[in-house]
């Protein structure tokens, strides 16, 4: 389940689109839409996961909002930076995914966050676990995988957006909101 969560099968977009950047290349329109439509899909999935109180509904909408940030760099003509995340993501995302199914066996499978305090103390290594998986996804820890593939992400948007994309500043700042509701979110479902 983690692989193909984490990795596999909800990347292959992102994929595609890496793929066929010399197509996008051509139109200028085409890769303002991609870089729209996942500042959009990231906004709405970080707004989304806040909402949530299950775990693994929280580490599903996450999985989506980081996609769109993948999007958002394809759609700024950066397919390295985006393909660099979707690596770093796989990882990190895959060892939340591990430490989740190890905490929903350690509770019974109740999935309710708000009813999980304490575990710490239960499975300290499973916490270890997932605590590096949030402070990576968050990009909390400097020079990990999810803070450089991040900060590569930004730092392009923000290269090309003073190269004349249009609306890029909404673009770039609309990221960094989707990285701190990122940082929010998860840290709350650690929290509880």
């Amino acid at each position: 389940s983690a692989l193909i969560h984490a990795a596999t099968m909800v990347t292959a977009g992102v994929y595609l689109v890496a793929r066929l950047d010399a197509l996008y290349a051509v139109s200028e329109t085409a890769r303002f839409v991609v870089a729209v439509t996942g500042c959009a899909t990231a906004l709405f999935a970080a707004a989304s996961a806040i909402g949530q109180r299950d775990l693994k509904r929280i580490l599903a909408w996450s999985t989506i909002s980081q996609l769109g940030l993948m999007f958002l760099a394809l759609g700024a003509a950066r397919a390295p930076a985006s393909l660099f995340h979707l690596y770093t993501h796989a990882l990190f995302k895959a060892l939340l995914f591990l430490s989740a199914g190890s905490v929903l066996v350690a509770i019974h499978h109740e999935k309710n966050v708000d009813r999980m305090g304490g575990l710490y103390r239960q499975i300290p290594f499973t916490f270890i676990g997932f605590a590096l998986g949030a402070a990576a996804l968050s990009g909390a820890l400097p020079y990990v995988g999810g803070f450089l593939s991040k900060d590569i992400i930004f730092e392009e948007v923000r290269d090309y957006m003073y190269g004349g994309l249009p609306w890029g500043k909404y673009l770039y700042g609309a990221g960094l909101m989707v990285s701190a509701l990122t940082a929010f979110y998860i840290f709350r479902a650690l929290a509880d």
